[in-house]
């Protein structure tokens, strides 16, 4: 199994079958190296609706004949724009083809491009070929990362946003490592835009000295996990 970073939120997962996305904004994405007809996907995550996590997905999965997996609201809107969808919410679970999905809290917003409601922002936690990968999602530092933590252990990869200003900044991150304990970490959602400039390597040095283990990828990197 591969894990995939394009930069900003987007991921792909790849397993011998199947092709994840998740938040996959790339043709507007500045720091990414991949465009959206660069890549296939058999299932589209989606923590939130806004533009720079809804990204390309609706021009990959009409390529692609993708089916969406999100929160009821904003499912239903994408299946207002013909798209195919599996409505989720935060709590649930559900087996597919590849693996399990369950979504957690995650205190951000989340709006559509054209202004509609999009139900709650999430995080999510994806369990393929019996590894637990936990997707933060854009979100600020809350306690019940914990237990996120607990129920799904051990998390093998913990996605978390670094940037600050909309999501948690490094301070935070590095307790929300603490709190969720992943076998290894990825920071993401920064040094997209002037307004998230963070610096990896100071939250790498920071969650290292507390014992975890972290990962930096670059744009475009792929690795086995």
């Amino acid at each position: 199994m591969k894990l995939k970073y394009f930069g900003h939120s987007a991921f792909q997962i790849q397993t011998g079958k199947y092709s994840i996305l998740i938040d996959p904004f790339l043709d507007d994405n500045p720091v990414s190296k991949t465009k959206s007809n660069q890549v296939d996907a058999d299932f589209i995550v989606l923590t939130h609706a806004h533009g720079d996590h809804l990204g390309d997905a609706l021009k990959i999965a009409k390529r692609c004949n993708s089916l969406f997996i999100t929160v009821n609201e904003l499912a239903e809107w994408l299946k207002s724009k013909g798209m195919n969808a599996h409505n989720m919410h935060i709590g649930g679970s559900h087996q597919f083809d590849f693996g399990r999905v369950k979504f957690t809290i995650a205190h951000h917003g989340s709006i559509t491009p054209d202004g509609q409601y999009a139900g709650e922002p999430a995080g999510v936690v994806l369990t393929v070929e019996g590894k637990n990968i936990y997707h933060t999602g854009d979100t600020g530092l809350f306690y019940d990362m914990k237990l996120i933590g607990e129920m799904n252990n051990p998390i093998e990869y913990m996605l978390c946003p670094i940037g600050d200003n909309f999501t948690m900044g490094i301070t935070d991150a590095v307790k929300a490592v603490e709190l969720v304990q992943p076998k290894n970490v990825v920071p993401m959602h920064y040094n997209t835009f002037g307004v998230i400039q963070a610096e990896p390597n100071e939250f790498k040095a920071k969650v290292s000295e507390k014992g975890f283990n972290c990962r930096i990828m670059d744009f475009a990197e792929e690795i086995e996990i």
